[in-house]
């Protein structure tokens, strides 16, 4: 069959892509840059990437004719916008209107359960998207997940945090709402399996693992996975707005994706029984085996893709990357060094393995000191780290720099930063005839933005000069 996937470069989308290229189907990804496509995808005569923006039904036109199965994977847990029901809503008419046009047969949804008469306002909007996607001319088949576990999604990275970091954790009583948690993989199977099954057509489904948990049990049940001793104290007075900020500091989660997660986690998740299970034939996995199994991803440094990725993990980017590739000159404060190289493919490897665990190369301490000012001002710090610890793309979270270029071959690296700054400012790393060229640029804003320039420049001259040495040695 060929397969249209939108939301294709989402936590979700990016592992269920090779799984469908497996099963011998020919995958067309919607993207709305293709910058941010996995470079993969270019040289799979058995994936076509075309870009298109369901905000911009101009755009729409690049979706082909001859579908057999869509999926819709386009929400976001942590849009900004006040009004992104109404912009989610939007994404789905247009994207119904066009489906319409064209030969597809099914289109697939991938929601959140949604049985309490209490919604959080981001399961409101799935329900809306899904009432919004019926239609007529396609058969609609809707998946309601819950929690879904798996080594790099929001929920198993935020819970990580806490249970690593706090052997005694003080928190609200949201803790003892009751969930039915879902292994990714079972996730990706539901979804696969479902595609061109007719017996899941106009029909929704809630997906769910096999046992009913409390957050607090879930916290308490990875700790013994990981064999760490972990005491919770559940308190009364800890009201929304506290819980997010105890989320936002503790996690590397952004306070706004903070703040809906709580908004969310005080409705209760249990899913409708049904026989999805045997008509699909999937057996979903308990809460640990899916926990031990996500760490054996970690382990084996194989995470397909993390949600720390997604731009929600910021919102600093607005729009395409196109907007940010072609480094801006006029205006701008740059710190330009170059430095010759002993080696420019063992250079290569030492940047593209920067940040994260690896580090910074020099000055790690200051690194860390602007990571913990960024977070206390409301920024994302350095705990976002990086998926991969050796390889890098074009859309990658990188602590609090996104990656907008990534190309090894050209030897090149050009990262946009995501921290809280007065201005725009760009980190670029080029090779060019043994030469190592390292370029800060910043854009400032105001008064503000020239002042910070000028108080950082110190320990950029201490910092950028370290790092450049040790990247060329």
């Amino acid at each position: 069959m060929t397969i249209l996937v939108t939301g294709a470069t989402g936590y979700i989308g990016k592992r269920l892509i090779p799984l469908l290229v497996n099963e011998g189907h020919h995958v067309i990804c919607a993207v709305r840059d293709k910058l941010r496509a996995d470079k993969s995808y270019l040289n799979n005569e058995h994936i076509d990437v075309v870009e298109v923006d369901f905000l911009k039904p101009e755009t729409l036109e690049q979706i082909p004719n001859k579908i057999d199965v869509v999926y819709y994977l386009i929400h976001s847990m942590s849009n900004d916008s006040s009004s992104f029901e109404a912009l989610e809503e939007r994404c789905a008419l247009n994207f119904k209107s066009q489906i319409e046009k064209t030969e597809a047969k099914q289109v697939i949804y991938l929601s959140g359960i949604t049985n309490d008469t209490k919604l959080s306002k981001h399961l409101k909007s799935r329900k809306n998207v899904e009432n919004a996607l019926q239609s007529k001319h396609y058969a609609l088949t809707v998946f309601k997940a819950g929690i879904i576990v798996g080594s790099g999604s929001s929920s198993f990275e935020i819970i990580r945090d806490l249970v690593e970091k706090l052997p005694v954790m003080i928190a609200p009583k949201w803790l003892h709402t009751k969930t039915q948690p879902l292994a990714v993989r079972d996730v990706l199977a539901f979804l696969s399996k479902s595609a061109g099954n007719i017996e899941t057509y106009n029909k929704a489904f809630d997906v769910f693992g096999p046992e009913v948990l409390t957050y607090k049990q879930m916290l308490l049940q990875f700790a013994e996975v990981r064999n760490l001793n972990r005491h919770i104290i559940t308190v009364p007075v800890m009201t929304p707005k506290l819980s997010s900020y105890w989320l936002y500091f503790v996690t590397s989660t952004s306070y706004k994706l903070a703040s809906n997660l709580v908004d969310s986690m005080g409705v209760e998740i249990i899913g409708k029984p049904s026989d999805i299970n045997n008509i699909l034939n999937v057996e979903p996995l308990t809460y640990k085996e899916a926990v031990k199994l996500a760490f054996e991803k970690i382990e084996q440094n194989s995470i397909v893709s993390s949600w720390k990725d997604s731009f929600i993990s910021s919102g600093r980017l607005k729009s395409s990357f196109h907007n940010y590739i072609n480094v801006p000159t006029y205006g701008c404060f740059t710190d330009y060094k170059e430095h010759q190289v002993v080696d420019s493919n063992r250079t290569t490897d030492k940047i593209w393995a920067i940040g994260g665990q690896t580090g910074w190369y020099y000055g790690n301490v200051l690194w860390k000191l602007r990571g913990h000012l960024d977070k206390i001002f409301g920024g994302i710090g350095l705990r976002r780290g990086r998926t991969n610890v050796t390889e890098i793309d074009s859309g990658d979270a990188l602590d609090f720099w996104r990656v907008i270029y990534a190309d090894k071959i050209q030897q090149r690296l050009l990262l946009y930063a995501e921290m809280k700054l007065p201005g725009e400012a760009w980190l670029e790393f080029k090779i060019e005839n043994n030469l190592l060229k390292q370029t800060a640029t910043f854009r400032p804003r105001g008064l503000a933005g020239r002042l910070y320039w000028y108080s950082v420049l110190p320990f950029h001259g201490l910092i950028f000069n370290g790092m450049i040495k040790k990247l060329s040695a």
